[in-house]
């Protein structure tokens, strides 16, 4: 039997942008490919290409770099499925691994270890039927859900899953604006006004170095 290899597009170091782990160095495993086309992607250069990598390469190049936090993310990093064996491996080389995915696939076999940050795809980014809903009841404290939001119509559908699947009791709930469609201060004011369990969140990155910037 071969052994397990991964399609990367990219590994590189930089802070965290999003999420509960925002500012921290970080080493992100960009894999490639995804099913989904949502209409804002800011990574669709990970659809294709990347080069095959085996698990100790991608492991060695993560060694290289100052910090015990790791992101695995693409694309959709559950598409090719050595991602959990890879995921298995930075746990147990004593990293702080957190995995970006979709929410379309797939959740219940990633390493317990793992901060999975869950993307629930919203009418607005033109892939809600692709929705996995079995991954919610899956959800511990250890995990994140994030809503990216392109305008009022997606806050108010965002707000209804919350409610009813009392998302905000099972993990740290993230509200996005997806940028230059839904200003950042306009979704404050909702979250606000609302009373909503939940975290704003703008991508660091792109403050820092600009549009186009990878995290």
């Amino acid at each position: 039997m071969s052994a397990p290899r991964l399609r990367v597009t990219e590994i590189f170091f930089s802070l965290q942008g999003e999420a509960s782990r925002v500012g921290l160095p970080t080493v992100f495993v960009r894999l490639t490919g995804c099913p989904l086309r949502c209409g804002y992607c800011d990574t669709e250069y990970a659809f294709q290409g990347g080069a095959w990598m085996s698990l100790d390469d991608i492991l060695g190049r993560v060694s290289a770099h100052p910090t015990r936090h790791v992101t695995v993310t693409g694309g959709e990093p559950l598409a090719q499925r050595d991602c959990l064996t890879l995921l298995t491996d930075l746990c147990d080389a004593g990293y702080d691994v957190s995995l970006e995915t979709s929410g379309a696939l797939d959740i219940t076999g990633v390493d317990r270890r793992v901060a999975r940050i869950v993307d629930i795809k919203t009418p607005g980014s033109g892939e809600v039927e692709r929705n996995l809903w079995a991954n919610l009841t899956d959800l511990t404290p250890r995990d994140e859900v994030k809503f990216v939001l392109c305008d009022a119509a997606d806050y108010d559908w965002a707000c209804q899953v919350l409610r009813e699947y009392r998302l905000s009791e099972r993990a740290a709930i993230l509200f996005s604006p997806v940028h230059g469609r839904l200003e950042p201060a306009v979704l404050a004011d909702w979250i606000l006004r609302d009373g909503l369990p939940v975290r704003l969140q703008v991508q660091l990155h792109k403050l820092l170095w600009g549009e186009g910037a990878g995290r």
